[in-house]
């Protein structure tokens, strides 16, 4: 392994996995830092639960090369369990005992276990403390299992799904936790379908379809197929002529009087807008400059895969 891969949180390379003909992944190849929060995104079969089921040691690959920190999956010991955390879909805790009492049992399986009262804090439960894991509401239950990962004082925390089911607050409430991770200094490998839960929470994202990654990168810089375009919205005066208007052919308004031109080039429309009012002396109200957000560029690589998909079962028929 390079000095980089040493120092990744996990290391993936060539990962392949087959059910018979089916090919769940397809060299698959991403590095995880230690320390950050990297989004696993994509649709349904596009193979992100074999993969992640691969990284912590309940799937055996049927090839590439797979480290995580450090250790082959498949040969980690409990050690090296001692160091995940991991948050499922569906908690396991037991609904007859309390919160606290829950933690305490779950500590008891580890060898260098967080305090309990502690991590009751980290998870905002502190209230909830003394109260049976069946009265829990659904947030505060999922609350409970990323402190039930957490109880083991992990390096590395795998969020699967981690605020399904939850009204905007509790999501809102969900965030704060997952972002405190990162200032613990764990290493966060979260999968969602919340795109907006991935801006917002991830240092990196990889979007992966048919198995392999198709578009890695921070949020905010990664680009979809095409080079998206950004949009530049405005409403000019009324009776301002748009023909000699930046950006291509006259632009039309809407019937709620915005004006939108699309560009891959927006410094340069938006300076050359701003001259165009200024020649005519009228302002630009309601200027908006709309970037292709993160769940942008994934709905355009999903159409795409729909689309393929669609044309090969075509071909075949």
């Amino acid at each position: 392994m390079s000095a980089v891969a040493d120092a990744a949180a996990i290391e993936i390379d060539g990962l392949r996995k087959s059910y018979g003909r089916l090919q769940a992944v397809r060299g698959l190849s991403l590095q995880v830092q230690r320390g950050e929060i990297f989004a696993f995104l994509g649709p349904n079969g596009a193979g992100k639960t074999t993969t992640v089921e691969i990284l912590e040691g309940f799937r055996r690959r049927d090839g590439g090369d797979v480290r995580v920190l450090g250790v082959d999956p498949e040969r980690g010991d409990r050690a090296w369990r001692a160091r995940i955390g991991i948050v499922l879909q569906e908690g396991r805790a037991q609904p007859e005992l309390t919160v606290r009492e829950t933690l305490a049992l779950w500590a008891a399986y580890y060898p260098h276990p967080r305090p309990v009262d502690e991590t009751i804090a980290l998870a905002g439960l502190d209230e909830k403390a003394g109260d049976r894991v069946g009265r829990l509401s659904g947030g505060q239950r999922r609350r409970l299992d990323v402190a039930l990962a957490l109880i083991g004082d992990p390096d590395l925390v795998f969020l699967d799904e981690p605020t399904t089911g939850f009204d905007p607050v509790a999501r809102r409430s969900a965030w704060q936790v997952i972002a405190g991770l990162r200032e613990l200094g764990k290493t966060v490998f979260l999968t969602t379908h919340y795109l907006d839960e991935a801006q917002e929470l991830a240092d990196r994202v990889a979007i992966v379809k048919g198995g392999t990654i198709v578009a890695e990168g921070a949020p905010r810089d990664i680009a979809g197929p095409g080079e998206q375009e950004t949009e530049i919205v405005f409403v000019a005066p009324a009776g301002t002529s748009l023909d000699a208007l930046p950006g291509g052919p006259a632009a039309v308004p809407g019937d709620d009087g915005r004006v939108s031109l699309r560009t891959r080039m927006p410094t340069r429309l938006l300076a050359e807008l701003c001259g165009w009012a200024a020649e005519r002396g009228i302002e630009l109200e309601r200027l908006e400059v709309k970037r292709p957000s993160l769940e942008d560029v994934y709905l355009e690589i999903v159409r795409d895969a729909t689309a393929g998909a669609a044309e090969s079962e075509a071909a075949r028929s």
